[in-house]
C-alpha cells in the first residue's frame, strides 16, 4: 500500500485562513443567460451572452430580450458596455475618457411573451443617469421567463449582458477595481478564458458575476474621492478585487506611500462597511529596462501589512509574476501587452481567488479544516509520496516534488 505522509505546518495559519472562509463562504448564483439568443426585434445575436467582451461585437439595440425560462424568482442583471473600456470617463484628470454609458433605460419582464416583442410585460426596473460602462441591477423574476432592456435614448455599445439566479441570495458577485493595467488587461486585452470562467472550471457549481472597473490614470486619491459613485454604481456587489497603486508609486520613489496607505485604508473600511470583501493585489512590477523604474519595495511591504493588518484574502502577486515575466508587458514597460499580458492577469486573479471557493464549497458542507486539507490533497495529489502544506503571505499552498500548487491542486 502507498505510504503517504502529510506534513501540516503552521496549524494555527491553516485554521485563521479557513475560519475566514466559513465566515464568508461564498454561495453560488448561477449564470442562466449564458450562450442564450438576444432579440434584438427583428435579429438575434448570440455574442451579447458568450461572456467574452473582445470579440469587438456590440449592439445599440434600444430593446434587448432574453429569455432565461422560469425558475428563478429574483435575478441579478450585468451589462458591459465599450466606450474606451474605462469604467467612468470623469473619474481622473490624469487623462481623459469618452463613451456612451447605457445611462436611461428600464428593465422589463414577461411571462408569456413568445419572441421578446409580444406579450405582456411589466416595469421591474428603471435605471436613470447612469454614467458606467459596467454595472449590476437585481429584479424580482418570479414566474417570469422573460428580461428586456427598453431604452429611449442612446445606448452606447453594449458588449455583453448576463442575468444571474439571485434567488437564494448569492454571494457571487465582484467589481474589479483598478487603473489602466486593469482596464487594458480585464477589459481590452484578449483571454482565452476571463477569471469567471476559470473559477467556473475549477468549481463548476460556481459561475461569478464579474464587473469590470478599471480606470486609466486613476490612482488611490481619486478613488477615494469617488468612493460615494464607486459605491452607488458598485457597492451591490460581496467582493472588490483591487487593483492599485501604479500610478501612486510612478517614477519608483516613496513619496507618496502614506497617502497611498491611507486611501487604502479608507478604501477597504468603506467596503467593510457595506458588506463588501476588498482582495488586494501585489502592484504590478514594471519592465525596468523600459520604463526607466520600478515599483518601490515599501509601496508592497504596504499592501503586504493592509491585508494582514485588515484580515483580508490574498490578492494575486502581480509584481512577482510581471517581475519573472517582463515580455508580457508593452513597449512601455508598464502595462500588461496584448499578447499574454492580459490572459496572465485573469489567471492570477483566479489562482488567488480559488482557495476562496475550495473553502466555499466544503464549508456549505460543514466540513472541518483537516477534512478541508485531507480531502483535498487526497482527491489531487493521490500519488504522492510526501506533501508539504506551507504558507506565504497568508495563502496556503502545497509543495510536491519542488512543485508549488493551490489548494484545489492546480499549480502556480
Amino acid at each position: 500500500m502507498e505510504n503517504r505522509t502529510f506534513y501540516i505546518i503552521a496549524i494555527t495559519s491553516v485554521i485563521a485562513i479557513s475560519a475566514w472562509g466559513f465566515a464568508h463562504a461564498i454561495s453560488p448564483n448561477k449564470l442562466v443567460s449564458g450562450g442564450l439568443p438576444a432579440h434584438t426585434g427583428s435579429a438575434t445575436t448570440d455574442y451579447l451572452t458568450d461572456g467574452y467582451l473582445t470579440n469587438w461585437k456590440s449592439s445599440n439595440a434600444k430593446e434587448i430580450a432574453i429569455n432565461v425560462g422560469k425558475g428563478p424568482t429574483r435575478l441579478l442583471i450585468n451589462w458591459e458596455s465599450y466606450g474606451d473600456c474605462a469604467w467612468a470617463t470623469n473619474f481622473t484628470s490624469g487623462c481623459g475618457h469618452s463613451g456612451v454609458a447605457l445611462s436611461n433605460f428600464k428593465i422589463m419582464t414577461s411571462a408569456n411573451s413568445t419572441d421578446g416583442t409580444d406579450g405582456d410585460w411589466v416595469e421591474a426596473a428603471s435605471i436613470k443617469n447612469n454614467p458606467v460602462m459596467a454595472r449590476g441591477v437585481e429584479i424580482e423574476f418570479a414566474d417570469k421567463s422573460w428580461f428586456k432592456f427598453v431604452s429611449e435614448g442612446d445606448v452606447g455599445q453594449i458588449l455583453e449582458i448576463e442575468a444571474f439566479d439571485m434567488s437564494n441570495g448569492g454571494t457571487d458577485t465582484w467589481f474589479f477595481m483598478g487603473t489602466s493595467i486593469s482596464q487594458m488587461g480585464i477589459k481590452q486585452q484578449d483571454t482565452d478564458s476571463t477569471t469567471a470562467q476559470l473559477i467556473h472550471a475549477r468549481h463548476p457549481h460556481f459561475t461569478p458575476a464579474m464587473l469590470r472597473g478599471g480606470i486609466g490614470c486613476i490612482n488611490s486619491t481619486e478613488v477615494v474621492e469617488h468612493l460615494n459613485e464607486y459605491l452607488e454604481y458598485a457597492g451591490n456587489v460581496k467582493f472588490w478585487a483591487i487593483e492599485m497603486g501604479t500610478n501612486d508609486a510612478w517614477g519608483g520613489g516613496d513619496w507618496n506611500l502614506n497617502t497611498y496607505v491611507s486611501n487604502m485604508q479608507t478604501i477597504i473600511d468603506s467596503a467593510k462597511a457595506h458588506g463588501i470583501t476588498p482582495v488586494i493585489a501585489r502592484i504590478i512590477a514594471t519592465d525596468s529596462t523600459k520604463a526607466g523604474w520600478q515599483i518601490n519595495p515599501a509601496f508592497l511591504k504596504a499592501v503586504d501589512k493592509l491585508v494582514e493588518d485588515n484580515g483580508l484574502p490574498q490578492g494575486p502577486d502581480f509584481y512577482g509574476y510581471f517581475k519573472e515575466h517582463p515580455e508580457l508587458l508593452g513597449s512601455d514597460g508598464v502595462h500588461p501587452n496584448a499578447n499574454g499580458g492580459g490572459q496572465a492577469m485573469h489567471h492570477l486573479w483566479a489562482e488567488a481567488l480559488s482557495p476562496l471557493y475550495a473553502t466555499g464549497d466544503t464549508a456549505s458542507n460543514g466540513s472541518d479544516t483537516t477534512t478541508i486539507i485531507r480531502n483535498t490533497i487526497t482527491a489531487k495529489h493521490s500519488n504522492a509520496t510526501a506533501i508539504r502544506i506551507q504558507k506565504k503571505r497568508n495563502l496556503l499552498y502545497i509543495e510536491k516534488d519542488g512543485k508549488r500548487f493551490d489548494l484545489t491542486g492546480h499549480q502556480f
